[in-house]
């Protein structure tokens, strides 16, 4: 496979530089799956043309009162509806093809297929929020842009190993910064994000980010669960492989259900990832189960009587997985294969157990030199109720009862492959499965010949029925989060500012460009904060104050110097040698958020501007402010005292018209949060 991307206008046939393609992605291997995968895109498409025709021909006949326009379009639309039909099935057919994804010499497992999606351009919606929202030329972003464009890219495509899902993974977290930087919870930036249901080819189209951030979070899931059925089950690496990969596939489906809550696409709804993290935990348990079993069964009575529970808690969990396939809505979406398989391995696990059962009390009689006790508390575990109230004792030194019970296991065992037989004969993708057949009549086959070695002619025949086997393991599959979900990345559009200032929830000011001179050789305001710094203390009699410099205005330049990530003591070096002409600066001041914008402002979004009253006594915050110059002539604090000695809440005076003229606004203390969908 080829671990790269090609980007728009490069040819596959010539030289390729180092660095130039995205790791873990193979848009042009022609492998099996990259093939059905294409097939399935292609299917979306002829689905999406033919629900829009069906709408048109409902709408039309809705509309319409003419008998003759209304026969025909009923009649169109059952053709419509006919070709709709085809096309789910023929979709079915490839969510069914799970030869495709694994080695044919083991049983097959299922692998979730990958959601396609529609390609979306961020050029232009996010040059526009970048000149609007933060005052900056969005064309000097368009590294940045094309970087998370051919990110995206890259995510249809992913190889089906780690580093498939590391891709995944970084453009994830890189959504986490993309929803904070330019999604504000009060307008739409125009990028429409389009994915296919996975069961359905349904499109769902959104601008909500949520949407993508879901469907990539299911094809991680879908992914790990493929890198699992790859596997080689055939070495006990392989299966450790395979058993962790399901178990993190079944993790970030759970991760997925209880993030995103109200996902409009159903195969991300809870009811359908309940489902799909009950197959991928049964899975896991099915490989745990041939991890137990790879190195051979001894025969032995424990031996045999543990691994009879290993396989009935197999076959509890795809009876479980079974039963949340056939309740409804889930039926009509998920494919007949599913359900068939996911019952087909319910009889062949549960008739394992019986088996294996009946081979304990068949081949191994009760000697002298055998554990009374411990083989009577072993048989008791194996069941809830004891076979016709004998105690397991009795069973232990009965020959003849002990022969009675195998031979009923037998038979449970026997019945039970015929129906994964049947089972199996009922759908022709399982019928594709050569291995799974020759599976089941090998299983069938060792259950007939173990009851004719212990069937006597002059027998009695007994109708016994035996006893359902308690599940139990020594290794229970589990629900594995990834780390890849919470990977951490470098922010690709890092150079607007802290994420935690800079982002799309709150409103700023268009950046103004600030004169600062000296005066008694002091800049008149001191500095707080980390990265970007604030202004304080800010003397409102200093020309910075005459010049429109504001009580807690941002710093973002000094010069031609960028400062939005230098903290206080890089800005002060910036600052200490100002001369006499002085020095320009740029500033920005955080808006109101509940007061109207003027129609030609450029900014919007979430936090209520913030003031620092200079009327209010110094706490002990402003012990840790820094001074950019030296401490203030003894005329200029003893202003600033004069009017710190006033109440905060009189008037100021008329003949004044500073910043104490403007009113303080209150606070908010919560602000709403972007819904989900």
């Amino acid at each position: 496979m080829t671990d790269t991307l090609i980007p728009n206008g490069c040819k596959t046939n010539g030289p390729v530089e180092s660095g130039y393609f995205k790791k873990g992605c193979n848009p042009f291997a022609q492998t099996g799956r990259s093939k059905l995968q294409n097939k399935r895109a292609l299917l979306n498409q002829k689905i999406i043309k033919q629900m829009r025709m069906r709408a048109g021909a409902e709408n039309l006949l809705k509309a319409t009162s003419n008998n003759k326009v209304r026969e025909q379009v009923v009649l169109e639309l059952s053709y419509v509806n006919s070709d709709l039909q085809l096309l789910m099935e023929e979709l079915e057919g490839l969510n069914s093809s799970v030869e495709v994804y694994q080695d044919t010499s083991s049983i097959p497992l299922i692998p979730l297929g990958l959601k396609e999606t529609k390609d979306v351009d961020f050029s232009v919606a996010l040059k526009d929020f970048i000149l609007e929202h933060y005052s900056e030329d969005g064309s000097n972003f368009q590294d940045e842009i094309d970087d998370l464009m051919d990110l995206r890219q890259a995510c249809r495509t992913p190889s089906r190993n780690p580093s498939g899902i590391d891709l995944l993974a970084n453009y994830f977290s890189q959504l986490g910064f993309l929803e904070t930087r330019f999604f504000s919870p009060t307008r739409q930036i125009g990028i429409f994000f389009t994915w296919y249901d996975s069961f359905t080819g349904v499109p769902v189209c959104q601008q909500n980010i949520s949407l993508e951030k879901a469907s990539i979070l299911f094809n991680m899931a879908a992914l790990y669960s493929q890198i699992g059925t790859r596997a080689n089950r055939q070495t006990q690496a392989g299966l450790e492989d395979a058993i962790t990969a399901f178990q993190k596939s079944a993790g970030v489906l759970h991760y997925l259900k209880e993030t995103f809550t109200h996902t409009p696409s159903y195969d991300m709804s809870p009811a359908m990832l309940s489902m799909l993290i009950r197959l991928m935990l049964a899975q896991a348990q099915e490989c745990l189960f041939e991890q137990i079993t790879l190195p051979g069964i001894r025969n032995e009575f424990f031996s045999l009587l543990r691994i009879a529970q290993e396989a009935a808690k197999v076959g509890e969990t795809y009876s479980e997985v079974h039963q949340s396939m056939i309740q409804t809505p889930i039926k009509n979406n998920v494919p007949f294969f599913w359900t068939t398989m996911s019952e087909l391995k319910t009889n062949h696990y549960n008739s394992l157990a019986h088996y294996f059962v009946s081979t304990a009390l068949l081949d191994h009689q009760l000697t002298p030199s055998d554990d009374e006790d411990k083989q009577e508390k072993a048989l008791s575990q194996v069941y809830d109720a004891m076979p016709e109230g004998r105690s397991p004792l009795d069973i232990l030194k009965d020959k003849a009862e002990r022969r009675r019970i195998g031979k009923a296991h037998l038979q449970r065992s026997i019945m039970g492959h015929e129906e994964a037989i049947r089972t199996h004969s009922r759908c022709r993708h399982l019928q594709k499965l050569d291995i799974l057949s020759d599976i089941l009549q090998a299983g069938l086959k060792r259950s007939i010949t173990k009851f004719e070695q212990n069937d006597k002619e002059d027998e009695f025949t007994d109708y016994m029925l035996a006893p359902d086997i308690i599940s139990k393991t020594e290794k229970k599959a589990e629900m594995e989060i990834p780390a890849a979900t919470k990977v951490k990345v470098k922010d690709l559009f890092q150079r607007l500012g802290p994420l935690s200032v800079f982002s799309a929830k709150q409103r700023w000011s268009a950046p103004r460009t600030i004169r600062l001179r000296l005066q008694d050789r002091d800049l008149g305001f001191t500095l707080k904060g980390d990265a970007p710094v604030q202004i304080q203390s800010l003397d409102p009699l200093c020309p910075a104050a005459a010049k429109g410099l504001k009580e807690g205005d941002y710093l973002v330049a000094v010069g031609d110097t960028e400062c939005k990530w230098l903290g206080v003591s890089d800005v002060m070096k910036l600052l200490k040698d100002v001369d006499e002409e002085g020095v320009d600066i740029r500033v920005v001041s955080m808006l109101d958020s509940r007061f109207s914008l003027p129609s030609d402002c450029a900014t919007y979004g979430g936090l209520p501007k913030t003031y620092s009253m200079i009327c209010l006594a110094h706490d002990e915050d402003d012990k840790k402010s820094h001074k950019v110059a030296k401490k203030p002539s003894f005329l200029s604090w003893g202003l600033k005292n004069k009017q710190k000695s006033g109440s905060t809440l009189s008037l100021p005076s008329a003949d004044y018209n500073g910043p104490w003229n403007r009113p303080c606004p209150t606070y908010r203390n919560s602000y709403n949060e972007s819904a989900l969908y």
